[in-house]
């Protein structure tokens, strides 16, 4: 078994997961949506980028994309939500929520082709 590929197959499935989380639930509701699952989700994030960053195969430059697009996204998401935040203090309004919710599921869908590419990699490839 190769640590490498276990470590950075852990942060690819754990942002995968934390997309979800921070998805899951009612579009508007900001009840729904933490905040820390989101802030997590980014790190997690940019996390499995650096480890991607040192693959020189094809395959490595797709997930490099789709990390970097999920992280994009997220990172957005986070700051829609911060601006949100600043203008009464109560929180992103239903109408800002949805946008935060919307930008993250297209992360989710990033992560998810990272996800998808790195089993069909696993899959392809010899002991």
């Amino acid at each position: 078994m190769n640590l490498e590929r276990v470590v950075f197959g852990f942060f690819v499935i754990l942002t995968l997961s934390l997309n979800v989380a921070f998805v899951a639930g009612s579009v508007e509701a900001a009840a729904h949506h933490n905040v820390w699952i989101l802030t997590f989700a980014i790190i997690v994030n940019l996390v499995a980028i650096g480890l991607k960053l040192g693959d020189r195969s094809q395959i490595g430059a797709l997930l490099l994309a789709s990390g970097l697009v999920a992280g994009l996204l997220l990172i957005t998401a986070r700051v829609v939500w911060i601006v949100a935040e600043s203008g009464d203090g109560g929180g992103p309004a239903p109408g800002e929520m949805t946008d935060i919710v919307s930008i993250a599921r297209g992360a989710l869908i990033a992560n998810i082709v990272a996800t998808v590419i790195l089993v069909g990699d696993t899959l392809l490839s010899r002991r």
